[in-house]
């Protein structure tokens, strides 16, 4: 099998199609960059699903563009050299990855579950939800933060002009941070109503 390499996963601005060989199966693979405007920010994520093939080192993505990379994901070494995993992996949930090349494979830089970040989080002072169209609800009686929509940019989270580095997430937890300091928030469950907890339960 021929081996492809690059000096950067996203060199050329303004190429259509990227050729990758993902790392854990050396499986040749295609990624297309659309065009960015611009005065926007250039997204270096990749977008996709958490495929039946991952493992606890490999991230096998789905991407958005129906290609499949094999993605090594590494807990050892320096930061540089290693993943920062958040939200972790669950077959079928939306992931948001940061790559490097490697030699002739790929190394996940940072790796947010979309699906985990999805919900209804809550502080001291803030309540607000996120959903899956990008749209952030704020369930404050009064708006406490101003925050009308989020997206993933370059493996940050962006609260419509709010840029934050994501700390933590698990099942749990959220917090993300700035210049202005670290915000932590908790999850909160929707509970189902009890008529319909009802109308599920198996009749005998």
């Amino acid at each position: 099998m021929k081996h492809i390499t690059f000096s950067s996963l996203m060199a050329a601005v303004g190429l259509s199609t990227l050729v990758i060989l993902a790392a854990c199966g050396n499986k040749t693979t295609q990624q297309v960059q659309p065009s960015k405007s611009a005065d926007e920010p250039r997204d270096t994520t990749i977008y996709g699903i958490c495929g039946e093939g991952t493992s606890m080192h490999c991230l096998q993505l789905i991407t958005n563009m129906n290609d499949t990379l094999l993605v090594n994901i590494s807990d050892e070494g320096e930061p540089a050299d290693s993943t920062f995993l958040l939200g972790g992996l669950l077959m079928g949930d939306r992931m948001a990855v940061t790559l490097q090349h490697r030699g002739s494979g790929l190394l996940a830089q940072r790796v947010v579950n979309i699906t985990s970040l999805l919900g209804v989080w809550s502080s001291i002072d803030k309540r607000f939800e996120l959903t899956e169209d990008g749209v952030v609800n704020s369930l404050n009686r009064v708006s406490s933060h101003g925050w009308t929509s989020w997206r993933i940019l370059n493996g940050q989270l962006l609260l419509t002009r709010d840029t934050f580095d994501i700390v933590r997430l698990d099942a749990d937890t959220l917090e993300i941070e700035n210049q202005s300091g670290i915000y932590s928030f908790q999850r909160e469950r929707t509970v189902m109503p009890e008529q319909e907890v009802d109308s599920l339960q198996i009749q005998p």
